[in-house]
């Protein structure tokens, strides 16, 4: 008699298949047709709330030991009324996709409020609540679908930097606990119906790659295929990740992972993103996605990009041919993803280049083996005494 439990799991097995490989069909074809609009800021919509300790709290978690204001993940299984109102705003604005509010649901950033327990269920929760939003919003418009992007943010540790500046050596993260905290969170919002993962501000290279390591072992382990979108962030006005890669380099580091579409997100605003996107746009054999911050912080924590004006800068992004994807990050607004809408509507999507197969590795800067390189030394030099 055959085993129907191994004959259940089979069966589940094969529809994850089938249902990933449809979503990302449907993606594709989507992505070449138009450009895509992702929703804006989750925190400074939340911010608008005012919410109190109590409201982060909730009756579940009145009694924990340590304060949970500002941990807004929380809010999915406290507060799921709000983070299912923000959804739904960004969706009538007309966004494409909405991102899951998990960008802090590892167990490394929610071990600062004591909740790193509660991570599986976080993202799961997370998923269903952005799940429900996107399909009722579908329901009502079928020609256009409406998609969950599941968020990975880059955690509040950094596997390439010392935080000690006196033992440059010294890591208070390892990749294989990066990869550990990343799975589980894969798995609650995989679990939870995204349609995409997205492991977003990324600020260190290595960290993302536990980030995609852990994704495709979750995936190969429950047997999907989700399409995985990754998204950097450049930290100051030379025009690098924190972790020191140019544009170039950060895109062949993170290469090999069969991505859906690779961009840039947060950063100094859209116009200082503007020379980035567009070399990375020159070389990305994939789509390729940006959504800024509103501008820098003024002096009074708010942000002075209006709805007009970032929608001015990315529309001009998109008639230069530079995106597939565009949105908002900090302190962007319904209102901005409305005018962003506008701006981008009827707008030809990038086109993916033919981009030649050369040999590309990468440190802080990329090398390219052309054919009209000359003679290359490898080797590594760690004879620092100079001895003979």
């Amino acid at each position: 008699m055959p085993d129907l439990g191994v004959w259940t799991e089979s069966r589940e097995a094969r529809e994850n298949e089938r249902k990933a490989t449809n979503t990302t069909v449907q993606w594709r074809k989507i992505l070449g047709e138009r450009i895509m609009v992702l929703d804006g800021a989750m925190g400074t919509m939340i911010q608008s709330y005012q919410l109190t300790e109590s409201d982060f709290r909730g009756s579940r978690f009145a009694n924990h030991s340590r304060d949970l204001r500002g941990n807004n993940d929380l809010l999915c299984l406290t507060r799921p009324d709000i983070i299912a109102a923000i959804h739904r705003a960004y969706l009538e604005a007309g966004a494409d996709i909405i991102e899951t509010n998990t960008f802090n649901g590892t167990a490394i950033s929610q071990a600062d409020y004591g909740m790193s327990a509660f991570v599986y269920e976080l993202n799961f929760s997370a998923a269903k609540l952005a799940r429900q939003a996107a399909d009722e919003c579908t329901s009502r418009t079928p020609d256009k679908p409406r998609f969950v992007a599941g968020a990975l943010g880059p955690t509040n540790r950094t596997c390439s930097l010392s935080p000690d500046v006196n033992r440059p050596g010294f890591r208070n993260i390892s990749f294989d606990e990066l990869s550990a905290a990343y799975a589980t969170q894969a798995e609650g919002l995989i679990d939870g119906g995204v349609d995409i993962l997205l492991v977003e501000t990324v600020f260190d290279t290595l960290n993302c790659k536990a980030a995609l390591f852990a994704i495709s072992q979750i995936q190969t382990a429950k047997r999907t295929n989700l399409p995985v979108w990754v998204s950097g962030t450049i930290t100051d006005a030379s025009g690098r990740t924190l972790s020191g890669q140019t544009p170039e380099a950060f895109w062949i580091s993170v290469s090999h992972a069969d991505l859906l579409c690779v961009g840039f997100n947060c950063a100094l605003g859209a116009a200082a993103l503007r020379p980035h996107l567009e070399a990375l746009s020159s070389i990305a054999s994939t789509f390729v996605s940006v959504y800024p911050n509103a501008g820098l912080p003024n002096e009074f924590g708010g942000y002075d990009e209006t709805p007009a004006s970032m929608a001015e800068q990315i529309g001009e992004f998109a008639r230069a041919g530079l995106v597939n994807i565009v949105g908002g990050c900090c302190g962007t607004r319904p209102e901005h993803i409305a005018a962003i809408v506008r701006s981008v509507e009827g707008v030809r999507p990038r086109a993916i280049p033919d981009i030649p197969r050369y040999t590309r590795l990468s440190g802080l800067e990329p090398l390219t083996f052309h054919p009209d390189l000359l003679f290359v030394n490898v080797g590594e030099r760690t004879n620092v005494a100079g001895s003979s």
